[in-house]
C-alpha cells in the first residue's frame, strides 16, 4: 500500500484557516470576531490603560507607563518581523480564503494584535491579577479573531504569542515591580 506524499505545514495551515474562515458565513460569529479584532486595535487597551489610571492613581499610571512602553517594543519588533518575512495573507494567498474586515497591512508574519494582547496581558496581570478573567479571554478572542477573519495563519498567531511571552516577561525583568 503506497501513502499519499506528507502535506507541507501551509498547505495544512491553509486547511485550517479555509475552515475556520467558513464560520463568518454566520452574521453572529462574523460580528463577534469583528469586534473582538476592532477592539483588538488598540481601543481596549487604551480604554484599559486610562481606566487603571482613573481607578488607581500613580499605580494605575506605573502600570500603563509600563504597558505603553511594552507595546512600542511590540510595535518595533513586528514591524521589522513583517517586513523581513514578507509572508502573503491567507486571503491574498488561497482565493477560497475572504477577508471579512480590511487588515491594518500586508504581510501575515507576526500577528500584531496577537503580539500586542499578550504582551499587554503579561505586564498588565503582573500589576492586576484579577484582571486575569477578563484579560486572558479578551486576548485569546483576539488571537482567534485573525485566524477566523482570514488574515493570519495559525502559526502567525502562535509565533506571536511566544514573542509577546518572552517580551512581557523582558519587560517585567528589565522594569520590575515597585512592591
Amino acid at each position: 500500500m503506497r501513502l499519499p506524499p506528507p502535506d507541507g505545514l501551509l498547505a495544512r495551515e491553509t486547511r485550517w484557516c479555509r475552515q475556520a474562515n467558513r464560520y463568518c458565513r454566520r452574521r453572529g460569529i462574523r460580528t463577534l470576531f469583528a469586534v473582538l479584532s476592532r477592539l483588538g486595535d488598540g481601543v481596549f487597551w487604551y480604554l484599559l490603560m486610562g481606566a487603571l489610571v482613573l481607578a488607581d492613581g500613580m499605580d494605575g499610571l506605573r502600570a500603563s507607563a509600563h504597558m505603553a512602553a511594552t507595546g512600542v517594543v511590540a510595535l518595533t519588533l513586528y514591524k521589522v518581523l513583517k517586513r523581513w518575512t514578507r509572508r502573503p495573507r491567507p486571503f491574498a494567498a488561497d482565493l477560497r480564503i475572504r477577508a471579512w474586515v480590511a487588515p491594518l497591512d500586508e504581510y501575515s508574519f507576526p500577528s500584531g494584535h496577537t503580539l500586542h494582547a499578550v504582551s499587554f496581558t503579561v505586564v498588565a496581570l503582573a500589576y492586576y491579577p484579577w484582571l486575569a478573567p477578563l484579560l486572558l479571554p479578551f486576548s485569546a478572542g483576539v488571537a482567534l479573531s485573525r485566524v477566523v477573519l482570514g488574515l493570519h495563519y495559525p502559526s502567525d498567531v502562535l509565533a506571536a504569542t511566544g514573542i509577546a511571552l518572552l517580551l512581557g516577561t523582558a519587560s517585567l525583568q528589565l522594569w520590575p515591580l515597585p512592591f
